[in-house]
């Protein structure tokens, strides 16, 4: 974040005309999504420091000048890295999973398992960002962000469904495994108790209370359910990949996986900024509460990584995942500028760093499907 493009001191107040009656002082009605209830009637234009987080008072419409660079980056940096996941073959996969003795029973279930908490869980984060979340963030630049990062999990969805189909797996199997398996019931049920507020039509900021359950809630969303709930299937996918199974899948795990740190960062970024424009929020207690949900779902992601791999693989078992989930909730607790819950816990696997943190030297678009026209897809008629 950065904090150079902050002014900590209150916008100046506009005089009203020689003459006019005064104005009262604007500001955003409950779900105006719109922002346009914020328009100054008289003529008055929109100052940059008039702009914020939530509860905006200023034009929502107007994107410049830009007063949060950092969100509007990071829509620049999402933009340069588009893909399509019919980009990339599934020859090799598709005679892998045909084949009787290329995986054992062991990396089925866990991809099996990978493909259903995933399918459902990419529209479960689309859905939030496009009813809830755009709707509170009240700034043109974050909200250019989110209507990319939409984009994007339309994407990721679309990806497990041409996986899903490439194999010839049973649809109904795998898009309901969120009702049917219960360390993917437990999920989504820790997830929707802290959605409740962002889904709710009625909700709107505008109070300390309000104020800081639309915080709780982001964190749920950015910090564990985009930056934690998904690195199990990851370091599962991705370690099937080294060893040379299932290389396809790995590879559009491997751009899911470079979407989805922007989309973390992008989160804490916007957490750490309401924090910073609204310090009254972030009390002791309130800091304890998060770390407890931190802790919460920490335990259920091991709980999904033992029941993936229950005997585990080449490589990878449920008691690495374990601890790969302390490690990683260490992390996320750093960001939030927290005490560690796991003191002392360790990275087993540094090899996902380096693809975690992007600095890998082979180009990702290298691989490829070049051998078709986009433009051959659209019609003119």
């Amino acid at each position: 974040m950065d904090t150079n493009m902050l002014d900590w001191s209150d916008p100046a107040p506009v005089a009203p005309a020689p003459g006019a009656a005064p104005q009262p002082a604007q500001k955003l009605e409950a779900g105006d999504a719109t922002g346009l209830g914020a328009i100054d009637e008289s003529g008055g234009r929109v100052s940059v420091d008039d702009k914020a987080m939530i509860n905006c008072r200023a034009d929502v419409n107007q994107l410049l000048p830009l007063k949060y660079r950092w969100a509007w980056e990071k829509y620049l940096s999402a933009c340069n890295n588009h893909w399509m996941p019919t980009e990339i073959s599934m020859q090799a996969d598709i005679a892998q999973w045909k084949s009787r003795d290329a995986l054992t029973e062991e990396e089925r279930r866990a991809i099996k398992r990978n493909l259903g908490f995933f399918a459902t869980s990419e529209s479960l984060v689309a859905n939030n960002i496009v009813l809830a979340v755009y709707r509170h963030l009240t700034n043109p630049e974050c909200r250019q962000y989110l209507l990319r990062q939409a984009f994007e999990e339309a994407v990721h969805t679309h990806t497990f469904q041409y996986i899903v189909e490439s194999l010839g797996l049973d649809e109904g199997e795998l898009f309901n495994m969120y009702r049917e398996v219960p360390s993917i019931t437990a999920k989504a049920a820790w997830a929707l108790k802290y959605t409740q507020n962002l889904s709710d039509p009625a909700f709107a900021t505008g109070t300390p209370d309000n104020d800081r359950a639309f915080l709780r809630d982001l964190i749920a969303f950015y910090v564990v359910f985009e930056g934690m709930w998904f690195y199990t299937g990851f370091a599962q996918i991705l370690s099937l990949g080294r060893r040379g199974r299932m290389v396809g899948i790995a590879e559009q795990y491997q751009y899911i996986l470079r979407d989805e740190s922007i989309h973390l960062n992008f989160g804490i970024d916007v957490i750490n900024q309401i924090r910073a424009e609204n310090p009254g929020l972030w009390t002791r207690e309130f800091a304890e509460e998060v770390r407890g949900m931190l802790r919460e779902a920490c335990e259920l992601e091991v709980a999904y990584g033992r029941d993936t791999m229950p005997r585990g693989f080449l490589g990878l078992n449920a008691a690495l995942c374990e601890q790969y989930m302390h490690f990683i909730t260490n992390r996320r607790c750093a960001q939030l500028a927290l005490a560690p819950v796991f003191p002392e816990a360790e990275n087993p696997f540094p090899w996902m760093s380096e693809v975690m943190d992007l600095k890998k030297e082979k180009n990702f678009f290298e691989t490829r499907v070049i051998e078709y026209q986009n433009g051959g897809a659209l019609s003119w008629d």
